[in-house]
């Protein structure tokens, strides 16, 4: 039984021919072509598809074995996006949205997105903090050793999440500083969790990742055990297709 169409993704013309990938539930991926644009799908065989692990990666692969076989100007579209009709998305979605397609799909064209997250050891940053900063290093070793006034313990936790809040800055600023005259764009995303300092996508022509790379690799060295930088290479440019109809929600 089919429920549809389950949507990858949108490229310009020409589209690719003799595709050779399954999607999800290893139905074969194929390409439709609606009012002037190249729509990756497979028919859908669920109403709705979880974002399980398998699911996301499936969705994933199709995307990135696409750009990898050279397409290189892909509109990628988030996850669990499923069509009745190809008439109902062309008449609700495409058509009136043609034009900011079109201007999406040229920004990203012979483009890719890479991905920095920079993390760090917050009790070794604040142990740097006080050795750097003899001052605050006394203040902060009275709170063991007599009372405090609750004044004193607040100011003292101020400074700290100050200094703390300052040092990250000058990490993110040479980061910055490094890499964003390389891309065309860059997206600054929330730090996922505690110890992630910064978390940034990057929109570099495809024939720069070598360059950018090099310079991901500097900074590792630079910051030598200090930080941890997670690199993602390569990956669909969800980050700057910001075209709020292709969502799941």
């Amino acid at each position: 039984m089919s429920y549809g169409f389950y949507i990858y993704g949108i490229l310009t013309l020409p589209a690719p021919e003799n595709l050779n990938l399954q999607g999800l539930d290893g139905q074969p991926v194929q390409i439709k072509i609606l009012d002037g644009f190249a729509v990756i799908y497979s028919e859908a065989k669920q109403e709705r598809y979880l974002a399980s692990r398998r699911n996301l990666l499936s969705h994933e692969k199709v995307l990135e074995e696409i750009m990898q076989a050279g397409d290189r100007n892909l509109l990628p579209v988030q996850f669990g996006l499923l069509v009745a009709s190809w008439e109902t998305f062309s008449q609700q979605l495409i058509r009136p949205h043609q034009e900011e397609l079109t201007q999406l799909l040229a920004k990203l064209s012979g483009r890719r997105e890479v991905s920095v997250k920079v993390f760090w050891n917050t009790e070794a940053e604040i142990q740097g903090l006080l050795a750097e900063n003899p001052n605050l290093k006394t203040e902060r070793d009275k709170l063991a050793g007599q009372p405090l006034s609750m004044e004193q313990v607040i100011q003292i936790g101020q400074v700290i999440e100050q200094g703390m809040s300052d040092r990250k800055q000058r990490i993110i600023d040479v980061f910055q500083g490094t890499l964003n005259s390389i891309a065309i764009d860059v997206v600054e995303n929330s730090p996922q969790m505690d110890t992630m300092i910064y978390n940034a996508a990057y929109l570099i022509p495809w024939e720069a990742e070598s360059q950018f790379s090099e310079h991901v690799e500097a900074l590792d060295r630079q910051f030598e055990e200090r930080l941890r930088i997670r690199y993602n290479n390569f990956t669909a440019p969800y980050n700057f297709a910001r075209l709020r109809l292709f969502s799941s929600n």
